[in-house]
């Protein structure tokens, strides 16, 4: 993976430090089941022959004095891989409910900021000879895509990966001082005020492109405002956020949802969005919710990475929001109108009009945005947040046990009591949704919904399933709680 790291953060990147709460960690995750047990040992000297290749993984976050620039990422002098990565044995028997519930509560726990903002938990003790490591990174270090990428810097294609390299003899850089900091902090901020005053030569230069720009960066505020000035229905998924949360996992099989895409038309993350409504519409349907009523917002997060940007970590996303149609409840229309809304979305360049924002934002002193990110959350513009990330789509193993399940974990902030995480690998498409109690009291009967909107769906589309499916109890591999509703073989 090329090393093209960023010394000071940007405003995005730094954004998710600044409005960060105790109760409200805001790291992105996975939990990964694996066959057999990973020995924990090995495991520890194995990330540690790969850190050489994530540098980032052995930096820590230093803020500015006075918050005179965004925070800078500096060599921790106390770095130790065994003080990132630990190891919990689940009690017997060992169950995937067990799995699940010490997920959570090893997910919640925010990172230690004095520390490489990281860490893995090696997990052994579940049912069926399997183990599972789940690993915390916080979003101001890596958004999804480039999580992913993170993932295949530890992760092999075979079970028997090349030797480690020779160990790189790393020497921490020393911590830098305040003067010093203060003078990085000036020189930065002074070339950050020279990249802007030659936007504005290049505009006066050459004004067409800026032009066409701002047209339609206006277009598609003008085109959202409605959206924006009246504030998002109030779900009971809208709730001031406490530390709770809980999580339910679904896995589906991925050739079928290319089938859907193929039969009914759109693109997969049409298919997942569709599925998403109406598992919504069921829920709320069950809470005595209007669902004929006004529609749910949802942020979808959207790759901006240009093609010499890969494998760069940070954050390089924008975003598109829709309102999900959970009125209607014919499946097949409900992905006709999905499709449709985004369509016009992605027509409007909504997600380059936002990019354009953030950037003009951006400009605005670190000072500013620290300020902003401590004020109380307040959010009346989306109900939820999903995430579509492309993993993998063949087999992976970690010291030679094979990665069976690959779920995404998702942070909760901004008075979003729901988040949703869809990620794929080897051949299946894996659901994680993350909820605070409050807001979804039931959640393993949203997770049910999930299971139950998808399969309605692939009947709509008249596609065979793979595998039968058991909706609500334990799949034939037992992986999952839901898992293997359309499984295309056991995997366990």
């Amino acid at each position: 993976m090329p090393n093209k790291l960023n010394h000071r953060m940007t405003a995005q990147d730094a954004a998710f430090l600044y409005l960060e709460r105790s109760h409200a960690p805001l790291h992105i995750g996975s939990l990964g089941v694996y066959e057999g047990q990973i020995p924990f040992q090995r495991f520890v000297e194995h990330i540690a022959s790969r850190i050489p290749s994530i540098p980032r993984y052995r930096q820590r976050v230093l803020f500015v004095p006075f918050g005179l620039a965004h925070p800078t990422w500096e060599d921790d002098p106390d770095f130790d891989v065994e003080r990132q990565i630990f190891f919990t044995e689940l009690p017997a028997p060992g169950t995937f409910e067990q799995l699940k519930e010490l997920s959570v509560e090893l997910f919640k726990e925010p990172l230690d900021r004095t520390k490489p903002l990281w860490e893995m938990h090696v997990i052994h003790g579940l049912e069926g000879d399997r183990s599972a490591i789940l690993c915390k990174v916080h979003h101001c270090m890596v958004d999804g895509v480039s999580g992913i990428e993170l993932l295949m810097a530890v992760v092999d294609i075979t079970q028997e990966p090349a030797p480690p390299p020779e160990p790189d003899n790393w020497q921490p850089k020393p911590l830098p001082t305040t003067s010093s900091q203060l003078a990085d902090a000036f020189w930065d901020n002074l070339e950050t005020q020279r990249e802007m005053w030659q936007e504005i030569g290049e505009t006066i230069l050459d004004p067409r492109a800026r032009i066409q720009r701002s047209q339609d960066v206006a277009r598609s505020m003008t085109n959202a405002s409605p959206w924006m000035s009246r504030p998002a229905p109030r779900t009971p998924f809208t709730t001031k956020l406490d530390a709770g949360r809980h999580v339910a996992f679904s896995e589906m099989s991925f050739p079928e949802i290319r089938e859907i895409r193929t039969t009914l038309g759109g693109t997969v993350n049409d298919v997942v969005l569709a599925i998403i409504t109406g598992a919504l519409r069921g829920y709320l349907e069950t809470r005595g919710y209007d669902v004929s009523g006004e529609e749910p917002r949802v942020a979808v997060p959207v790759n901006i990475r240009m093609e010499d940007e890969e494998g760069a970590l940070g954050n390089r996303i924008s975003f598109m929001l829709t309102p999900l149609p959970i009125g209607e409840a014919d499946p097949a229309k409900r992905l006709e109108a999905v499709r449709g809304r985004l369509d016009t979305l992605k027509a409007e360049n909504q997600a380059g009009a936002m990019e354009s924002f953030t950037r003009l934002a951006s400009y605005a002193p670190a000072s500013w945005h620290a300020f902003a990110g401590s004020l109380p959350p307040s959010n009346t513009v989306v109900n939820m947040i999903c995430t579509n990330v492309p993993g993998p789509m063949i087999p992976l193993y970690s010291i030679g046990h094979l990665l069976l399940a690959h779920y995404p974990l998702v942070p909760l902030s901004m008075d979003m009591g729901i988040g949703i995480g869809v990620t794929t690998y080897n051949q299946k498409l894996f659901f994680g949704v993350m909820a605070n109690p409050q807001a979804v009291p039931d959640i393993e009967r949203l997770g049910q919904f999930i299971d139950e909107s998808y399969l309605a769906l692939r009947e709509a589309a008249g596609v065979q399933p793979s595998d039968v499916p058991e909706i609500g109890g334990h799949s034939t591999n037992g992986v999952g709680e839901h898992a293997n509703v359309a499984a295309p073989q056991a995997t366990g």
